[in-house]
């Protein structure tokens, strides 16, 4: 049976209410957020000394600009290209005889200026053998890739196809190589993964394609970013919690374990940076340049996560490149005002991006379509097939 909807409805409404409810307690954190974020801006030696020092349980921006910065973009040269990827997959399906999965890789390169050319192109790689489904260490360990590990392998297929393709463009052409979502392998933190699957997914993986793209950077005028849309990440307002917080050095479970009031730093907790920079910024002006102080950016290096806060029109954006992008302030610059270009000419977010979400999509079509091929040709084969009885039932109508 579908979702009665007239069943929630009344909860609903219930929700809408509280939220309504929950609205002037919301514009005054805000207003005391942006009175910080200026006395913060005043004290940034100090606040950056205490980022240093202190002991939180919640993630803080490392600050590298002033923390107030409002900086527009600069104009686009008159040549430039922006080149996207984005990936959709086939998992895994344990409901199948066989053992396989499916990256299918899109990426786009749009070329502006005296000579204008878009390129799609699809990229879709099979993996069935042994030696691809699984990551397997020296002492004989392994992992099969699927779930989340098949997620951070699209990933980096992404990145290595977005690298390809920045490799071929014109050395005198300034060029931005574009990823939808974060370069922070969240997952990859923690214990959650042995070190031989990290080792694989991250040091051999996504940064030895940002290698290729610091190598490219020194050839020509070439940047990797990253774009999140409508980001939910609060380090800047971290960052001012900081400033609030009386005590010095700052240890959150020291002198407020237990504690879910009264504190300092709740007159701006609830907030996330984006409500923030929707008020600060001005139309295709970016924030000041921060950098992640994760715990799984230990082992970036060179490429060390920063990010600025993007606004444009209503939506404010989160966009990341390696801490050598940021180091370059013509790299910076280039990254910034593509970007906001890219928005402006697909109403709100990259164009690029967009396009290259259009060639990888798989739907449920495309993946019914897909599972009924691999067993007409196991059966042409004489090769063994069938799937589960879930898996048949859903394909039977009983009333």
């Amino acid at each position: 049976m579908t979702l009665d909807i007239t069943q929630v409805y009344s909860q609903i409404e219930a929700m809408a209410g509280d939220i309504k409810s929950r609205r002037a307690d919301y514009v005054r954190r805000l207003d005391v957020a942006l009175n910080t974020l200026k006395t913060a801006g005043s004290a940034q030696d100090k606040l950056k000394k205490k980022i240093d020092r202190a002991r939180t349980t919640w993630l803080v921006a490392g600050l590298r600009e002033p923390i107030g910065l409002k900086q527009p973009a600069a104009k686009c040269p008159d040549d430039y290209a922006v080149v996207a990827s984005d990936g959709s997959q086939i998992d895994v399906d344990r409901h199948h005889s066989v053992r396989l999965f499916l990256l299918n890789i899109g990426l786009v390169c749009l070329q502006y200026g005296s000579r204008p050319e878009a390129e799609f192109t699809t990229l879709p790689t099979l993996y069935s053998d042994e030696e691809r489904l699984f990551i397997r260490s020296d002492d004989g360990k392994q992992a099969q890739i699927e779930g989340p590990l098949l997620g951070l392998k699209r990933d980096i297929e992404e990145c290595r196809c977005l690298a390809d393709r920045v490799c071929a463009m014109p050395a005198a052409m300034p060029v931005v190589g574009l990823i939808d979502g974060t370069l922070i392998k969240w997952k990859l933190a923690g214990q959650r993964y042995e070190d031989f699957v990290v080792k694989h997914l991250l040091d051999e993986g996504l940064l030895k394609q940002l290698d290729r793209f610091q190598v490219l950077s020194r050839e020509k005028k070439a940047a990797v970013a990253s774009y999140i849309s409508f980001p939910g990440s609060a380090d800047v307002v971290n960052a001012l919690r900081l400033h609030l917080c009386p005590y010095e050095p700052v240890d959150c479970d020291k002198y407020c374990a237990g504690k879910f009031e009264g504190r300092a730093c709740d007159a701006v907790g609830g907030l996330a940076d984006r409500d923030i920079f929707r008020r600060l910024l001005s139309d295709g002006e970016r924030s000041a340049v921060f950098c992640s102080n994760s715990s799984i950016i230990k082992r970036y290096g060179s490429h060390k996560v920063c990010f600025f806060y993007l606004r444009l029109d209503d939506e404010v954006a989160r966009v990341e490149a390696p801490l050598w992008v940021a180091d370059s302030s013509e790299l910076l610059e280039t990254v910034h005002a593509l970007v906001a270009e890219q928005c402006r000419k697909g109403f709100g977010y990259p164009v690029a991006l967009s396009e290259a979400h259009e060639q990888a999509v798989v739907s449920g079509a495309d993946r019914a379509q897909f599972w009924d091929v691999v067993e007409r040709v196991m059966l042409e084969g004489n090769l063994e097939t069938g799937s589960s009885l879930k898996q048949r039932s859903k394909k039977i109508r009983w009333i």
